[in-house]
């Protein structure tokens, strides 16, 4: 499993973050791109005054998708014609009767516009997540953090149960535990997956159809009248305090010993689904079907071949190893829930790659 920041720092970025972020809600119409492609400004229509931020590269390929503008497109205006961008993309907010969510950042060097969301967009921000999790496990020697980080696009947080403890095959024993993720950027639900931690290896699972995602989609925000800076009110605030009692219980849930045995059997199935293919070809296919670059295919075919278990087991673990290897954590993480996909794909699938 990729390791991220200890947690205390993690905690720390959390509270600079939630001191450093504000979100505004304002009408397409009183957006504007700057003509060097790059600074975002936001005109309040009662007053005339500007917000002003730089942007991020999701915030432009937000900006892209909410106007239907080709991401090739895009990116060539962006990169060579930024005026003509400017020009494209205020002509389209110009016409557009809605209102968006704007969040923006202090990275310091000034504020910065990472997301453009519907102004439906539910805030669950990261440091709610863990303050409403953490203490679930804290003071419980059994139970340990074993991989957090908070990027530009997510948090994760990964904690395993070191008592609760099953054997795939004998000797290779596997340990329960739970992947708490969320995006406050747009890029994914609020999500409690169970995690399967592999101890001869340090590799993890994350299971992901056994978990459970709340959409960040809820009534529209309200803005004040010569403000775009959004509140909540007493009603949304009652839903946040619900919605993370929930949160708790699912996490808890995502531990049951009962769930955790389904997995390991599910896993045990896989030992006996033997690569009969041309290894080469078996990780090729993979990688097609499960969007594996190629460097992440050489890396799984060296971990698969120095594994010596060629099995649909022995090839699962050799992309939760190879995970390890890759420089971006949501990456990491990302290819752990692969593992689970690869691991559980249907038998069709696994006959054509398998061929």
């Amino acid at each position: 499993m990729k390791q991220g920041r200890a947690l205390p720092e993690v905690l720390m970025e959390l509270q600079r973050q939630n001191a450093a972020k504000q979100d505004y809600i304002a009408p397409a119409q009183s957006f504007h791109l700057s003509e060097d492609g790059q600074t975002f400004g936001i005109t309040h229509q009662n007053t005339g005054a500007q917000e002003v931020f730089g942007t991020t590269d999701l915030f432009h390929r937000q900006v892209g998708s909410a106007l239907s503008i080709p991401a090739k497109y895009y990116d060539l205006m962006r990169q060579q014609k930024p005026d003509l961008l400017a020009e494209n993309v205020n002509a389209w907010f110009a016409d557009r009767d809605q209102s968006y969510m704007i969040r923006s950042m202090d990275y310091g060097s000034g504020r910065v516009a990472r997301a453009l969301l519907s102004d439906r967009y539910r805030r669950i921000d990261n440091l709610e997540v863990a303050a409403a999790v953490l203490p679930l496990f804290a003071g419980k020697e059994e139970m340990e953090v074993v991989s957090c980080e908070v990027t530009e696009s997510r948090l994760a947080l990964k904690i395993v149960n070191h008592k609760l403890e099953m054997a795939v095959v004998p000797g290779d024993y596997v340990q329960a535990g739970v992947v708490i993720s969320n995006s406050e950027v747009g890029l994914g639900a609020v999500s409690v997956q169970p995690l399967v931690y592999r101890l001869v290896c340090s590799n993890g699972l994350c299971v992901n159809d056994f978990g459970e995602r709340k959409a960040h989609v809820g009534r529209s925000a309200k803005a004040l009248e010569d403000s775009f800076t959004i509140y909540t009110d007493e009603t949304l605030e009652a839903e946040d305090r619900a919605f993370m009692l929930k949160l708790r219980d699912t996490t808890l849930a995502a531990i049951e010993e009962a769930r955790f045995a389904q997995i390991v059997g599910r896993l045990q199935e896989t030992t006996q689904a033997k690569i009969t293919g041309r290894v080469q070809d078996v990780i090729e296919l993979t990688g097609k079907a499960f969007d594996l670059n190629q460097g992440e295919q050489d890396s799984i075919l060296n971990y698969l071949i120095a594994g010596g278990d060629l099995s649909l087991y022995g090839l699962t673990n050799a992309i939760t190893r190879a995970s390890q290897d890759v420089e971006s954590y949501d990456r990491a993480t990302a290819l752990e829930g692969i593992g689970w996909q690869v691991a559980t794909m249907p038998a069709a699938q696994w006959k054509e790659i398998n061929a």
